[in-house]
């Protein structure tokens, strides 16, 4: 399965960004789907996921009450709603999937990544 971000670019902080993963190739398997980001010199980090069940899991305490995750499988897109943005959000966001109905918290649970859209949060 091929996968493209994107969605991401510039917001002053309290703004809000909604980004959109497409995925193409063999959807006919069930993929469940997450979203990552990486800052500079940080180590990638998981944020969310959702199953094509539509279940959904939430890792991070610092964006839970602020990003929330979807999907539309019609579409084979996946989003990502980010509000009340703010200047440690800042990084490069990665939209990655694996086959089956669960979801996982790190990386290498994933075997297939999107190129990465980047966000900026500054005034």
């Amino acid at each position: 399965v091929q996968l493209q971000a994107s969605g991401g670019g510039s917001v002053q902080p309290g703004g809000s960004l909604k980004l959109s993963c497409a995925a193409s190739g063999p959807t006919s398997v069930a993929y469940s789907i997450a979203w990552f980001r990486q800052a500079p010199g940080k180590e990638r980090e998981g944020l969310s996921c959702i199953t094509r069940n539509h279940a959904r899991a939430l890792y991070g305490g610092s964006v839970s009450s602020r990003f929330s995750i979807s999907r539309d499988n019609a579409k084979n897109t996946v989003y990502l709603q980010m509000n009340n943005l703010k200047p440690d959000d800042t990084a490069v966001y990665y939209c990655a999937a694996r086959a089956g109905n669960t979801c996982y918290p790190t990386s290498e649970k994933y075997d297939y990544w999107g190129q990465g859209t980047l966000v900026t949060v500054s005034s």
